[in-house]
């Protein structure tokens, strides 16, 4: 069940990532998918909170909360500069692949999940697949790309962020929806604030004219999420963040349906991150 969700989680992912990459402006674009995934995942939670489920069992499990909602908010903005300078494939596999370098150590500290021989080589196989992107970027690409690189890597430190930071929340109480409603109303607020007066006005332009895209993109961002939450309340988090990162391959998939033609050594880190995610997660 754990891995039916991660996997339907990764492909959803994948695929408001390539939305977002066709998008014209992407930052005022992501903020208006955010804040109705928001809205989306409020009216979720709502609906949890009516039928008996209780939101916060604990103060630690809403702090905690709080603490994923600030990292989200780094994190959309630090995808959406990421996307707009680098191409789909290689941004998506270096921020998704560094992420569970740092998750996956962590984890074993913070929450006491096992280290394995297949672990360990699976680990091994992610940063060598980290490499080969890295390079395939910078011999397949131009500054403004590597640029994105190096975004995809600050993107990467912030998913890890609110990762952890779900966990911690979920193991202290939280509710998942819940969890996950607020984190999100949090990260999309502080986007609002972020992009000022004349970003709200053009974000209101932006809707106007793509709201089929910009809502479809929240909508697929708010269900990954989501099923991301379920299946972290069910396994490790480690775990769930090294299986969910097979969704490189989608997104190098997903790179040639968008007219992206990503170079063949991003190609092959992609799937080496992929095969040591899927080791990582035995």
């Amino acid at each position: 069940m754990i891995v039916a969700l991660v996997l339907l989680s990764a492909f959803l992912h994948a695929g408001w990532n390539a939305l977002l990459r066709v998008e014209p402006d992407k930052d005022k674009g992501l903020v208006g998918a955010i804040t109705i995934a928001a809205l989306f995942a409020c009216a979720i939670a709502a609906g949890r909170w009516i039928a008996g489920a209780i939101p916060f069992a604990t103060a630690e499990a809403l702090g905690w909360t709080l603490a994923a909602g600030l990292a989200e908010a780094v994190y959309f903005t630090t995808l959406a500069r990421a996307l707009e300078l680098g191409r789909l494939g290689a941004v998506y596999t270096v921020s998704r692949g560094g992420a569970v370098l740092v998750v996956w150590p962590l984890s074993i500290v913070l929450f006491g999940e096992l280290a394995t021989w297949a672990s360990t080589l699976g680990s091994t196989l992610v940063l060598l697949g980290l490499g080969l992107s890295s390079l395939g970027s910078t011999a397949g690409g131009n500054r403004a790309h590597r640029a994105g690189i190096a975004w995809a890597a600050a993107c990467a430190a912030s998913i890890a962020g609110y990762h952890l930071a779900y966990k911690a929340a979920l193991l202290s109480g939280g509710n998942p929806s819940a969890t996950f409603a607020v984190s999100l109303g949090l990260s999309a607020v502080i986007s609002i604030v972020r992009i000022g007066g004349e970003g709200r006005r053009s974000l209101v332009r932006v809707v106007k004219a793509r709201a089929a895209r910009v809502t479809l993109m929240g909508v697929v961002c708010g269900g990954s999420f989501l099923i991301l939450m379920e299946a972290l309340a069910r396994g490790g988090s480690g775990y769930v963040l090294t299986l969910r990162n097979t969704s490189v391959l989608f997104a190098a998939g997903l790179a040639w349906t968008i007219g992206e033609r990503p170079h063949r050594t991003e190609m092959i880190g992609a799937a080496f991150v992929a095969g040591g995610a899927v080791l990582m997660s035995l």
